[in-house]
């Protein structure tokens, strides 16, 4: 399978079965990914992701977008929360809107988090054409006058993409507060702007950056990890290299309602499991531009509700309310 092959591929066909992946966004991002190599990884792969009677050969997509994720939350826990066979995805952005309470009284045991198996990373992203050629470059030009730099981000003050901007701009001596920025609904919607000339940058994700920059029109600034990132963004420094102490992972998985019996809760983190277990899983992650991450049932419950006190912690670094 070619790299991003993942991304191009449609929703499989109907099917009597009523397995489904909520996607909360719009088609085309980070969260459509999810669902897809979900989708293609239950369908594809043999042995323990197939035994357990899950019908995830015939997993359809189903797109929900609105409110940064808040709409198939809510959803899924009003409207849907005993399906057995509906999945939501999720990603790290969905914990920290679920902490900062964009989900209104929501919290992490209102629904059953069955699996997270695949990570990317932040990254800042401007056009090709943009006088900004590092992402010092693009920083000094904010912290001379912010007003002049529109800065495209999934959700509002406080949501993933805008904290992975403040920790940057705020290093660069300005007031994160005083960023001037459009709230998009994921990560398809930011490069249609940035492609129409609305926003100067992006503050995003690795994997929407790889769905894009094949285009020719983007160029990657920097990108929020450790080390450099193999494949085609193996060429873009990182933050740190360019003495920027950001380092920013997104976790990618799915979640369902709170309700479904515990039989085929596990039946679901057993499928998971299996998959991760193929050694053709790692090579399908790859070609959708994700990184090695797997927890599943009860370890990524555990792991969720870590990065909810995590989330919560930064955020009092910023002087965000946690919204009711």
């Amino acid at each position: 399978m070619p790299m991003l092959a993942l991304a191009c591929l449609p929703a499989a066909a109907a099917s009597p079965s009523p397995a489904q992946c909520l996607v909360p966004s719009k088609p085309g991002g980070a969260m459509d990914l999810t669902c897809k190599l979900a989708q293609h990884a239950l369908h594809d792969l043999p042995g323990p992701a197939r035994q357990g009677a899950v019908p995830a050969t015939d997993l359809k997509l189903r797109y929900l977008p609105g409110g940064v994720g808040a709409v198939a939350w809510h959803t899924l826990v009003s409207q849907r929360r005993a399906e057995a066979d509906t999945l939501v995805a999720f990603s790290g952005g969905s914990v920290l809107n679920l902490a900062r309470g964009k989900f209104g009284k929501a919290s992490v045991d209102d629904v059953r988090w069955v699996a997270a198996f695949a990570t990317d990373y932040g990254m800042v992203a401007v056009p090709a054409n943009s006088p900004y050629r590092t992402l010092r470059e693009l920083l000094e030009a904010i912290g001379r006058d912010p007003k002049r730099v529109l800065i495209g981000m999934s959700g509002t003050i406080g949501s993933q993409d805008w904290m992975k901007m403040a920790l940057l701009v705020r290093q660069a001596g300005v007031d994160p507060r005083k960023m001037r920025f459009v709230a998009l609904e994921g990560g398809g919607e930011q490069f249609v702007a940035m492609d129409a000339g609305h926003v100067q940058a992006i503050s995003g994700d690795t994997s929407e950056a790889l769905l894009n920059a094949g285009s020719g029109k983007v160029r990657v600034l920097a990108v929020l990890s450790e080390h450099r990132l193999p494949g085609a963004l193996a060429n873009v420094p990182t933050a740190r290299e360019q003495g920027f102490d950001a380092v920013w992972p997104v976790i990618r998985g799915v979640y369902m309602g709170k309700d479904v019996p515990e039989a085929d809760y596990r039946r679901w983190v057993a499928a998971f499991d299996g998959i991760e277990a193929q050694p053709a899983f790692a090579q399908m992650r790859r070609d959708a531009g994700l990184y090695p991450f797997a927890l599943t049932g009860d370890a990524l419950t555990r792991y969720v509700r870590q990065a909810v006190a995590d989330y919560n912690r930064r955020a009092v670094e910023f002087n965000l309310v946690r919204e009711r």
